[in-house]
This record gives structure tokens, C-alpha cells and sequence, in this order.
């Protein structure tokens, strides 16, 4: 299988067989030569720095009704919030104040945030901070409201398309989903000139080997700027409650893999990978991601903002713990930069 790696490492692609047996592998000395060249990659391209993001979760309305997420429309013990306008400059502030030069503004698919409400406080932060980037998470939209984002100042765009496979797209999502259209939002996000990020839970229901290929191979060929990947876990108030999570280590061996198809892809270890390991923030990096999303939301609404069951709101995830974020990343020999970290080009 080190054969194999190499071949990904130098290639950056793998016949399905062998990507297959690399993503079944569980022997341990393979798994750490795939992790450290996953790391070689990562400091060839961005050295040793840790790109910190500032997330503000302004809304947890959401028209949509996904199988998998706690704040779907359908769920009524959700505790619904919304951001002003002034919060959240007022969060944006003082993640600049902290170090941070991106503002992830992340939310459900709310109409009440319409198109001029988003271009006002998209103008708001980089009038204020001109030298921060903004990465929008607000789903699906119609491609005249992206082009007035980026028209306003937004840099970045992610959308996970969750899985590359329609069938299986199906099953996760109600029938007024349609994954074709999500693939189109994609495609005009890239083209529009976001910086645009991709990306897919691991070990979600219904989920097998062959969608994790499909995933993998709609990443490689889509040459996304970010990819943001995860493991499923379950909330108590969707008809996903008593699945299983998915596997932490399947998780991180798809970051090492993804690093090594996109080798200067920005790439977050997430809150999620973070719930289900106390040190997921670290196995992150040393799996090759380089982005941690410490969140800079209000305390008020912070728990209100329930993706899953038992969501991290502690250390690297606090605004006010990243003194212990860059203790934590230089203990493995990682610095937290104070850089807007942008995506680079590959070398030929």
C-alpha cells in the first residue's frame, strides 16, 4: 500500500482498486507513512502555518428539511435565532481585534437574510476591516444573488455537496432537493470566481465505499480552492437520530487522501472530527489539514446553533481559547498564523 501512496503523492490520482484498499486499510504502519506524507504535501505548499477562520452562525432558520441536521425546518424543539446586522460587525470586530483576517459567515438557508441584507453586511465587514477576507455558508441561491456577494466583497464560497452520488443524495434529502442543482450552484460559484470549497460527511446513512469513491472523484475533477469534510453524527431531532457516527479514523485518513489530490487545497479539520476526539483539532492537522474555525459567535446562541448531538463549544472552538489553539498547534509543531490564508495555485 506505501507503493500505492506514492503513486497518489506523485500522480494525484489512484485506479478505484487501489483507492479502495487504501480507504479499507487499517494496518497501522501504512495508515502513519499515508499521514506523513499527507503532511509533506501540506508543508511544501503552506509550510507550518494554521490558518484560523472567525466563524459567525447568524441564523439557525432553515427553509430546508435535510434527514441528517438539527436545525431543519421540521424540527420544532430547535430554539430559532437570528443576528443583527450591528452583532454581527460587532463579532467581526473583535475577531480582528483577536488575529483573524477571515469572517465565515455561516447560517441556514434563511429568506429573511435577502439578497440586499447579505450585500449590506458583506460591505459592512470589509469597509471596516478591508483587509480580512469573507467566506459565505449560506447554501443554495439563485446565481444572480452570488454574483452580487462577490460583487460586494465576498471572497469565498462553500457549499458541501454532501455526496457525489444522486441516489444516494436522495436518501438524505426530502423530495423539493435536487442534488442536480446543487452541482449547478457549484459550477456558477467557481465560475462567478469565488474561491470556492466542496465537501461531504463521512459515514453518513445509506453511505458505502463506492460513494466515498464518487465523492473523491468529483473532488479531484472539480479542483474545489477548500474542501470541508466530516464526520455524520447524529441529532436527537431528525429521523437520523439513532444512526451510528461515522468513523473518525475513516475521517482522517479522507483528509490525508484529499491533500494529497489537492495538494494546495485549504483544508479545515472541523468541529465535528473535533465532537468526536478531544484532540481532533491536532489528528487534523497531522492528517494534513491547515484550517481550524474557532467560533466568534455570541455565547447566547452558540448551543442553539445544533448541526448534530454534543457539538464541540469548547477549546480551539472558543473565540477567547485561542491562546490554548496555539499552544495546542505548536505542541505538534504548528503555528496559528495571523494571515487571511489564501488559496495558492499548485506548482506544475
Amino acid at each position: 500500500m506505501c507503493n500505492a501512496i506514492d503513486r497518489l503523492r506523485r500522480d494525484r490520482a489512484l485506479p478505484d482498486g487501489q483507492m479502495r484498499a487504501l480507504l479499507l486499510c487499517e494496518d497501522r504502519d501504512v495508515l502513519s507513512y499515508l499521514f506523513q506524507q499527507a503532511r509533506r504535501v501540506r508543508e511544501e505548499a503552506y509550510g507550518r502555518a494554521v490558518f484560523i477562520r472567525g466563524l459567525v452562525e447568524f441564523t439557525n432558520h432553515c427553509k430546508n428539511d435535510c434527514y441528517y441536521c438539527g436545525i431543519r425546518r421540521s424540527n420544532a424543539q430547535a430554539q430559532r435565532y437570528r443576528l443583527q446586522e450591528e452583532q454581527i460587525l460587532q463579532c467581526a470586530q473583535s475577531g480582528y481585534r483577536l488575529g483573524f483576517r477571515t469572517i465565515v459567515l455561516q447560517g441556514g438557508e434563511d429568506p429573511f437574510f435577502t439578497d440586499e441584507k447579505m450585500v449590506s453586511i458583506i460591505r459592512g465587514i470589509k469597509s471596516q476591516h478591508p483587509d480580512c477576507a469573507v467566506t459565505l455558508s449560506i447554501g443554495e441561491r439563485p446565481e444572480k444573488s452570488y454574483r452580487a456577494f462577490f460583487e460586494a466583497g465576498a471572497d469565498r464560497y462553500l457549499l458541501r455537496h454532501e455526496t457525489a452520488d444522486e441516489a444516494h443524495y436522495g436518501l438524505l434529502h426530502p423530495a423539493g432537493m435536487s442534488f442536480r442543482h446543487r452541482m449547478d450552484c457549484l459550477k456558477a460559484l467557481k465560475e462567478i470566481g469565488f474561491q470556492t470549497g466542496c465537501g461531504f460527511m463521512v459515514g453518513s446513512p445509506y453511505q458505502t465505499v463506492d460513494n466515498l469513491l464518487s465523492d473523491l472523484a468529483f473532488t479531484a475533477a472539480f479542483q474545489p480552492q477548500m474542501v470541508g469534510i466530516g464526520p455524520f453524527i447524529p441529532h436527537r431531532d431528525t429521523p437520523f437520530k439513532d444512526r451510528a457516527a461515522g468513523s473518525a479514523l475513516m475521517t482522517l485518513k479522507l483528509l490525508a487522501i484529499i491533500r494529497l489530490l489537492l495538494p494546495t487545497v485549504l483544508l479545515p479539520a472541523t468541529t465535528a472530527l473535533n465532537t468526536l476526539l478531544p484532540d481532533g483539532c491536532e489528528q487534523g492537522m497531522l492528517a494534513g489539514a491547515n484550517v481550524v474555525m474557532p467560533n466568534l459567535s455570541p455565547q447566547g446562541v452558540r448551543k442553539k446553533y445544533m448541526l448534530y448531538n454534543n457539538k464541540a463549544s469548547f477549546g480551539s472552538e472558543a473565540a477567547e481559547a485561542l491562546d490554548s489553539l496555539r499552544a495546542r498547534m505548536a505542541r505538534i509543531g504548528y503555528e496559528v498564523v495571523c494571515d487571511r490564508g489564501d488559496y495558492r495555485q499548485p506548482s506544475c
